[in-house]
């Protein structure tokens, strides 16, 4: 069976998964061919390259392609519980990707639950 994650490399961010206040993951880029409505993955947290933590199994429960710009404030809140605007969005995923980030450049939008319990 083939395996599937999301991945997260900061570890303030594995505090936001076990709390809920994380559900969503908002990815530079048309994601929409890996991620599927319906797909269940592993959600994980650790340092590129390195070891990682699994934090939980999910399913993904909505896979919207749109530009930065016409992300809601609760589409963000979802992805970062700390911020509420595209330009603090791009601003944030400029720090994640190393690069500057523009309001027009394509995003995608992952919203996934916990999976309580085993699946097998």
């Amino acid at each position: 069976m083939a395996m599937f994650a999301l991945n997260f490399y900061s570890p303030l961010v594995a505090d936001q998964l076990r709390t809920q206040r994380k559900t969503a993951t908002i990815r530079l880029g048309d994601k929409s061919a890996k991620y599927k409505k319906g797909m269940i993955v592993t959600v994980l947290v650790g340092v590129r390259y390195g070891q990682r933590e699994k934090v939980f199994d999910a399913v993904i429960d909505k896979v919207e392609v749109k530009e930065l710009r016409e992300l809601s404030p609760r589409e963000i809140e979802h992805d970062n519980p700390e911020i509420r605007r595209p330009e603090e969005m791009a601003r944030f995923l400029g720090q994640l990707y190393n690069r500057e980030v523009a309001e027009d450049e394509t995003v995608t939008v992952i919203r996934f639950s916990q999976i309580i319990g085993s699946m097998f």
